[in-house]
């Protein structure tokens, strides 16, 4: 998180609407911390997009598009990937923006076979919330202490809830540590 993701995706989307492409953004329905409909980056770029609950919604509503974006595709069902396969496939541009990682430094949802399959990755880096070096993972916080790895993979939320975290200053949930400490 906090790495310009979402940011990049708007940048790609508006030169392909620049240069006259039929252009779809897409967000995952559950996503609404900035706004319910558009694409809102935290620094508060913003981008109209389409909320769908499904990959199956996705398809159907990109009928006619030359290029498709999908933010935080992370959050959507395994089949994202033959989803974004199949457009690209029927000529469609995909620009898929989401984390690699869950808040656990484990790999998140569909993102490794997406990252697998895809012909162009970019990897962007955040700024680590603690010591300011290259952030590269995802810190959930509750009440300002590492959220236990035992809860919920997917929790919506913006800096109330997360921090990014390089590996040195992520740490791990209270469970984790306990589990650690007993081995």
């Amino acid at each position: 998180m906090f790495s310009g993701k979402s940011e990049e995706m708007i940048r790609r989307l508006r030169r392909a609407e620049i240069a006259g492409q039929r252009v779809l953004l897409f967000k995952p329905r559950i996503d609404d911390r900035y706004d319910a409909a558009d694409v809102v980056s935290h620094a508060g770029v913003r981008m109209s997009a389409v909320p769908v609950d499904g990959c199956a919604e996705l398809i159907a509503r990109a009928r006619g598009c030359e290029v498709v974006g999908i933010d935080e595709v992370q959050f959507f069902e395994e089949t994202v990937v033959e989803a974004a396969l199949a457009l690209a496939d029927g000529g469609v541009r995909v620009i898929a923006a989401g984390l690699d990682q869950d808040f656990r430094r484990l790999p998140f949802g569909p993102m490794p076979e997406l990252l697998a399959r895809a012909e162009f990755v970019d990897k962007l880096q955040a700024v680590c919330h603690r010591c300011g070096g290259p952030a590269t993972t995802t810190q959930r916080l509750v009440d300002g202490k590492p959220a236990l790895y035992s809860g919920d993979t997917i929790v919506v939320g913006a800096l109330d809830a997360y921090e990014a975290r390089c590996r040195d200053c992520h740490e791990a949930g209270a469970d984790a540590q306990a589990v650690a400490a007993a081995a």
